[in-house]
């Protein structure tokens, strides 16, 4: 396509922030040519020292427009919440992280958006394979409403994965309230299910949306497939619906999707095919995590892949669904639902939780989660013991830099 002086002269229209530091610029070039003919001119030594004092300041002019200049420009791409930063920096942080060991997750919930909020620190070759198993909430209700995945999952993972300012991130996470007509609905649910019937597309939805998060990896739906948790109890009953299963309160003996043998998307297969990392979890056992591992492509992947192999287990038991379960019950119940070439490591918190944090939890029948280390290396898989709990306003979280760590730390095993 070829360029004329109109399109040259575009450059130079008012408010565009050019046309000074070009200026600048070609103010500084000026005198370095004034200086260095006149040093090579001139023998007086007080005249040569006025021009190289001109050629210093023609140097240091040229820099500082340059620098102007390329910010004027850079700033077009860099999202918003790195403005202000200096460039040099900029460039270095995205070197950085693009060089970042590349780390696939898989889950989803809260879990694993705090350590995705971790990783994206220390690198941006993140890829965070998400179910779409849901049926609660604001996802089930979309769902239901408009015939698309449920966003939620999907939601929590690209906020926590998102370089856009903190005002874009509250903006995603906000929900309204019971008075609206969309009460219990996120904008961010909202957002991914208007961007749906827009594109037509569920998976190129995220990907637009990712760019509107300036997102440092990338958020993937495990399968695209209309899929339906289904818990199978002990005592032989069943229920549909992954919200519905941990209210059942009963011991749950396996899990299973319908329809029963969705595909996985490509996307997700190619991730974990090039992982140096693969990380499960943390979060819920059956409802969170395992419903990925139910596709047979992403089981079958992750167990011939290469990578080192992470499950991070939960500080405490889930009611309804983990009752009773150590370390151990975790393994058992992740290898029964997928293959036994998916674990190398488990780790698991070793920090002390407050004896009144975990008397308020024990009243929902929720209780530290046993480490039988001998079990789980009986099943092949090591044990690394680590404190990545925290206490935020009474509730156990997970320290999402002191995650992140431990599991880059997995990196030198390679």
């Amino acid at each position: 396509m070829k360029t004329n002086a109109t399109d040259i002269l575009k450059w130079f229209y008012p408010g565009i922030g050019i046309k000074r530091w070009v200026g600048l610029s070609a103010f500084g070039v000026v005198l370095l040519i004034l200086g260095t003919a006149n040093l090579r001119s001139e023998e007086f030594w007080l005249i040569q020292i006025l021009d190289a004092l001109i050629v210093i300041s023609g140097i240091i002019i040229l820099i500082l427009g340059i620098k102007r200049l390329m910010r004027s420009f850079i700033a077009i791409f860099v999202p918003s919440s790195s403005r202000g930063t200096e460039l040099i920096d900029i460039l270095y942080q995205k070197k950085h992280l693009s060089r970042g060991p590349r780390i696939v997750t898989v889950g989803g919930g809260t879990g694993l958006s705090v350590l995705l909020s971790g990783l994206k620190n220390f690198t941006s070759n993140i890829s965070a394979v998400v179910t779409v198993a849901d049926n609660g909430g604001s996802s089930g209700r979309l769902r239901q409403q408009f015939d698309v995945l449920p966003p939620g999952d999907i939601r929590n993972c690209l906020v926590a994965l998102a370089d856009a300012p903190a005002l874009m991130r509250d903006l995603f996470q906000f929900r309204f309230d019971e008075h609206s007509e969309f009460s219990g609905h996120s904008f961010g649910n909202l957002f991914l299910t208007v961007m749906t019937r827009l594109t037509g597309d569920f998976e190129k939805a995220i990907k637009e949306t990712s760019k509107v998060l300036a997102l440092r990896g990338q958020v993937i739906p495990s399968t695209l497939g209309d899929v339906t948790l289904v818990a199978h109890y002990s005592d032989g009953s069943m229920v549909i619906g992954e919200e519905q299963i941990p209210r059942a309160r009963k011991s749950i003996s396996r899990v299973s999707l319908t329809p029963e043998q969705p595909l996985a998307t490509p996307d997700a297969l190619k991730a974990i095919k090039e992982a140096q990392i693969i990380v499960l979890g943390p979060g819920s056992l059956y409802t969170s995590i395992i419903p990925n591992l139910l596709i047979k492509e992403i089981t079958q992947e992750i167990a011939e892949s290469e990578a080192i192999k992470v499950y991070v287990c939960n500080v405490m038991t889930q009611p309804g669904e983990t009752d009773g379960y150590s370390v151990s019950d975790h393994i058992k119940a992740l290898l029964k639902h997928s293959h036994e070439q998916i674990l190398d490591y488990c780790v698991v918190n070793n920090g002390e939780v407050p004896s009144e944090v975990l008397k308020r939890y024990s009243k929902d029948n929720s209780l530290l989660v046993v480490n039988d280390r001998k079990k789980v290396e009986n099943l092949g898989v090591r044990v690394v013991e680590e404190d990545f709990s925290m206490i935020a306003d009474g509730v156990i979280r997970h320290d999402a830099e002191k995650l992140a760590k431990i599991i880059l730390s997995f990196i030198d095993e390679i």
